[in-house]
């Protein structure tokens, strides 16, 4: 019986979080008839919704497990461009794009390594690493962008941010698909139930024969792949790679999934609440903008729904029990 109650639980949130992305949107067509009633902004929507949302997928496998991640942007931005680098020299796309998520390979599991073997707390390390990253991109890069326009034409740029049916952008399908896959990953397969008995209790999980620091280690590659996938995905739709790539990221992340439900103490999460949270925090600049308000208003909302959505599950999880 407690399980339907916690399950019941679970269906709750997702179902509110449907219903105020719902309201919201009709807030926002109310106010802005001629922006939100026509198709254009939901092909807007699809095109750039899903970078935020890749990364949230990932980001909520971390906090699940009982950690955080915040260098995912600056993965994002050293992993395109050692893509970019790779393609201009080889005219390789295909080696660029396995470069770059060789170096989200790598960057997850030296977060592992930093957390779990030399004992840094995962927010301090992962701090660490999202600024000594973003000084290698720039260092690297001496502040200079890259030009991805040779990449027009080429088959994988098409299949990645192409519009399929001439309106559909190929990123949208590759969204949804991650989404379905992560959420058989987490409630379907062995790994996503380790993740979980990890995150909700560490110590029962080793006593259980869990190889806690493997889990772990691996919540953070898959974090570093899906960062990777975000960059490359970003910077072929814009034909363009800047150091600043990812910059504006992080605060989104973060309010897509916990807006999404998933919480903060690890132990519990949810991919569909994410894929909604991305849609609700993506949709929310064009709203504001266009209803007449400033953009400066995007980010007291955003702040106001994390602090809103960490409260609701506190006060939730107390009550259950």
């Amino acid at each position: 019986m407690k399980v339907g109650r916690i399950d019941f639980g679970k269906y709750k949130v997702q179902i509110g979080l449907i219903a105020m992305f719902f309201a919201i949107l009709a807030l926002f067509m109310i106010t802005s008839p001629r922006v939100f009633l026509r198709p254009t902004i939901y092909f807007a929507f699809l095109s750039t919704v899903p970078f935020v949302g890749i990364m949230g997928l990932g980001l909520t496998l971390v906090l699940v497990s009982g950690e955080i991640d915040l260098s995912f942007p600056s993965v994002m931005a050293l992993s395109s461009f050692f893509c970019a680098v790779i393609f201009h020299t080889t005219g390789s796309l295909v080696l660029g794009i396995l470069v770059a998520f060789a170096v989200g390979i790598g960057i997850g599991t030296l977060n592992g390594i930093l957390i779990r073997k030399i004992g840094i707390p995962s927010i301090v390390a992962t701090i660490g690493m999202m600024f000594a990253i973003r000084g290698c991109v720039n260092i690297l890069s001496g502040g200079l962008g890259q030009s991805l326009v040779a990449l027009l034409g080429n088959p994988l740029h098409s299949a990645l941010v192409g519009k399929v049916g001439g309106k559909i952008p190929a990123q949208s399908l590759w969204f949804i698909g991650l989404a379905i896959f992560m959420w058989f990953i987490l409630f379907r397969h062995k790994f996503g139930s380790q993740v979980l008995f990890v995150g909700d209790n560490e110590d029962a999980a080793r006593m259980m024969g869990v190889k806690v620091d493997i889990v772990k280690t691996m919540v953070f590659i898959i974090m570093g792949v899906l960062a990777s996938f975000a960059g490359l995905i970003d910077s072929f739709r814009l034909l363009k790679w800047w150091p600043t790539m990812g910059e504006g990221f992080l605060m989104t992340t973060i309010a897509a999934v916990f807006v999404g439900g998933t919480s903060m103490f690890g132990g519990e999460g949810s991919i569909l609440g994410t894929f909604i949270g991305a849609f609700l925090i993506g949709s929310l600049e064009a709203g504001i903008v266009a209803a007449g308000l400033s953009g400066f208003w995007t980010q007291l909302i955003y702040g106001v729904l994390i602090v809103t959505a960490v409260t609701i599950h506190i006060l939730v999880k107390g009550r259950a029990g």
